[in-house]
């Protein structure tokens, strides 16, 4: 896949680093937008039904949102959420959504209008930028770096202040231009994502192919019958304990050298250890060594999402100081049987769909099973540890060369980023369409629209206190 961008686009004259086409001009987002309106344009009937937009409707990097959800207008208008409207631009404006870009132009909306997360700015445009030109603007990854260099607030609840979002100064186009590269970012971004489809497929491939490297090792029976040096037993046959962990009112923040931290869910969740993914235990706390997590250990997270609870994971090299939770297990099996072994067993799929069929709870974004449905998990045991630990080897040895595939498909991802990036940089500096000397100057329409505002009289805002970040602040549900 090459750039494709716009030779016409280069053909004027050269200009310097920073400097501007012809035709365009700069204006911040306070110009160019209504920031946080106080509302609708048009306020709805409290029988009217409108679009409901939690945080989780918007994803992550695509500029796009899910407003197919929707409530009677009457039952939450007086709640503290976000009201927004059709072709209004939503900039989530907490820590974790500065790395995500959860970024997007509202559209779609029933009854073209919405009621949002309280952690989205809301940007109206006043004409002279496209909302559309101006989401994918503010979806570079630059722009939310700088974002959240800005951010203000208390640890665990910083956010991006409406004054530096006013203040941001973007590149303006001519309408019609803005027009043309939303049409080429568009059909090249499109491209983009083909390929990175290809790319999940393939490596949704290499874990079935895992998965059936496993299920071929460890599951020989034929009609329910076993070899005869197997016999049938259940999980708690191979474990001398099981262990659980503790619930600590934690700092909302990683652990620092010397501290003692409480592993997250997401720390064994994605088939490997992370012990960055940790909360800080307060200094006052006293916490029982026995619950320190060391490496060889096998963990479990007994509440997760329906396709992670119970999945298992291996502790590697790790900080020392880390505990265990009251969501995590720690598996101790027996002298004479192998981990790496059991851990293949625990990851089999038969014992996967087990622990997720067993798991309780209505959420399936937080599912939980208990000690005895671990335990109680059916499974094929060799006799014989040696036979245990060579079978082990053999799944070992065969996933190793599967997940050499990998390395490829992540340089097919790294590129495909590196690629959306140059997409971005070129459309906002006047690389990606040519310009049209015939298309009106942004400048022109800039200056009308001051025009129109400076002849309307000032609204008067009422003063208040600032109200400080409240983490529970009222969430639509999703």
């Amino acid at each position: 896949m090459t750039l494709g961008l716009n030779a016409a686009a280069g053909d004027g004259p050269e200009r310097t680093p920073g400097e501007l086409p012809a035709g365009w001009a700069r204006a911040t987002i306070s110009e160019l937008c209504e920031v946080n309106p106080r509302g609708f344009d048009e306020e709805p009937e409290d029988d009217d039904f409108i679009s409901q937009v939690p945080m989780a409707a918007v994803e992550a990097e695509s500029g796009r949102m899910d407003a197919s959800a929707q409530v009677r207008y009457g039952d939450f208008k007086k709640k503290s959420l976000t009201r927004f409207q059709e072709n209004d631009v939503l900039f989530a404006k907490i820590t974790p959504c500065m790395e995500n870009g959860k970024i997007a132009e509202a559209q779609g909306l029933v009854g073209g209008r919405a009621l949002g997360s309280t952690e989205f700015h809301v940007l109206r445009s006043r004409g002279a930028v496209l909302p559309e030109y101006l989401a994918r603007y503010l979806l570079q990854r630059t722009v939310r770096i700088t974002a959240e260099q800005h951010m203000s607030g208390a640890v665990g609840q910083r956010r991006v202040p409406r004054p530096y979002l006013e203040s941001l100064e973007i590149p303006v186009p001519p309408i019609a231009e803005q027009l043309r590269i939303v049409a080429e970012i568009d059909q090249q971004i499109a491209r983009i994502e083909a390929g990175e489809n290809s790319v999940d497929v393939a490596k949704k491939r290499i874990a079935d192919l895992i998965q059936a490297i496993r299920t071929q090792a460890l599951w020989p029976a034929i009609n329910g019958q076993l070899p005869d040096d197997w016999e049938w037993g259940i999980v708690d046959d191979v474990l001398d304990d099981i262990e659980a962990g503790k619930s600590f009112t934690c700092l909302p923040r990683p652990a620092g050298d010397g501290e003692w931290g409480i592993i997250k869910v997401s720390a064994m969740t994605w088939g490997e250890f992370r012990p960055e993914e940790n909360k800080a235990l307060p200094p006052e706390r006293n916490p029982d060594p026995r619950h320190e997590i060391q490496s060889g250990d096998i963990l479990v997270s007994r509440a997760n999402t329906v396709d992670y609870v119970g999945a298992p994971v291996l502790v590697g090299p790790t900080r020392g100081k880390l505990l265990l939770s009251d969501k995590s297990l720690r598996l101790v099996p027996k002298s004479n049987v192998d981990p790496d072994w059991l851990i293949h067993v625990l990851s089999s799929p038969p014992v996967r769909a087990y622990y997720s069929e067993s798991a309780t709870g209505t959420s399936d974004s937080m599912r939980n099973i208990s000690q005895k449905v671990v335990r109680s998990a059916k499974i094929p045991v060799p006799r014989s540890n040696d036979a245990r630990k060579a079978i082990a080897q053999e799944i070992n040895a065969r996933i190793e060369l599967v997940e050499g595939f990998r390395v490829p498909l992540a340089e097919h991802g790294e590129r495909a980023r590196n690629l959306r990036a140059s997409f971005f940089y070129a459309a906002f500096t006047g690389a990606l369409v040519p310009q049209d000397p015939a298309d009106e100057p942004a400048s022109v329409l800039l200056d009308r629209i001051r025009a129109e505002q400076s002849l309307r009289a000032p609204r008067q805002r009422a003063t208040r206190k600032p109200r400080p970040a409240q983490p529970g602040q009222e969430e639509l549900p999703s």
